[in-house]
């Protein structure tokens, strides 16, 4: 049975956008939630780019979402992603349900916001901002404090991050899909960001594979129409990435 869980707000009609390709590239490699954990994705990196040194053609880099918040490093974590990616892949960064409520925060900015008990304070701190700052400020000052720390790229980079990317046979998206919605664009975003129960539990959607994170574990799970890439890196030092390839079976590396 699903919990309720405090952090979830229903989220509004959004602008975020789908996307999707007819032909698969040569490689995939879809990485889990980073969580502020810079060093350990710049090694899975340096790993990925190893691994993809004897393939031919090309080769992307698929972030599942929840960029920020719990590690120490969130503000170097989106300078790395807002850059280009390793040489001779393309990085493709989805939407997680931190990234939103980061997003939230920073536009309508209060010292009580769920957020800042979910991680926030650790992301804001990697900005120089601190606990104190945050609760002796009113909503007024406490924007320009976050306007004078936060860069306005990263906020661009927050706002435009798409929900999903879809290849023929696999989605890829940050939390999974509920049951019983054939398309993905007319799943809701807050279930896109953060449903669990209801999509492990039901049998797995025929003719496809979902990739996603959110639930972390202490292994990455591979499952009949599901694998889940999130094994808990702010905690475990672990951030694990799933190749995929065609006519080949899901491989796993880690940092």
């Amino acid at each position: 049975m699903m919990l309720f869980n405090p952090f979830r707000r229903p989220a509004p009609r959004s602008a975020r956008t789908h996307l999707s390709a007819a032909d698969w590239p040569d490689v995939v490699y879809a990485i889990g939630d980073v969580h502020g954990c810079l060093d350990e994705l710049r090694s899975l990196e340096r790993n990925i780019a190893a691994d993809a040194a004897g393939i031919a053609g090309e080769k992307w880099i698929v972030m599942l979402g929840d960029y920020v918040d719990r590690g120490n490093h969130s503000a170097g974590v989106l300078d790395h992603l807002s850059a280009a990616p390793p040489p001779g892949f393309r990085r493709i960064c989805l939407a997680g349900n931190h990234e939103t409520m980061m997003l939230r925060f920073l536009e309508t900015p209060g010292p009580n916001d769920d957020w800042l008990k979910f991680g926030g304070m650790e992301t804001l701190s990697s900005y120089g901002i601190s606990m104190s700052a945050v609760t002796r400020a009113g909503r007024k000052e406490l924007k320009a404090i976050i306007d004078s720390h936060i860069p306005q790229e990263h906020v661009a980079f927050l706002r435009d991050l798409p929900l999903t990317l879809s290849l023929p046979g696999v989605v890829f998206v940050h939390a999974g899909l509920r049951p019983g919605i054939d398309s993905v664009e007319r799943q809701s975003e807050d279930d896109l960001l953060w449903i669990r129960d209801e999509f492990f539990n039901a049998p797995p959607i025929q003719d496809r594979m979902v990739v996603h994170g959110h639930t972390p574990a202490a292994e990455a799970v591979c499952l009949p129409g599901r694998i889940c890439v999130d094994t808990g890196a702010f905690a475990t030092g672990r951030l694990t990435a799933a190749r995929l390839r065609a006519e080949e079976p899901v491989r796993l590396l880690t940092n």
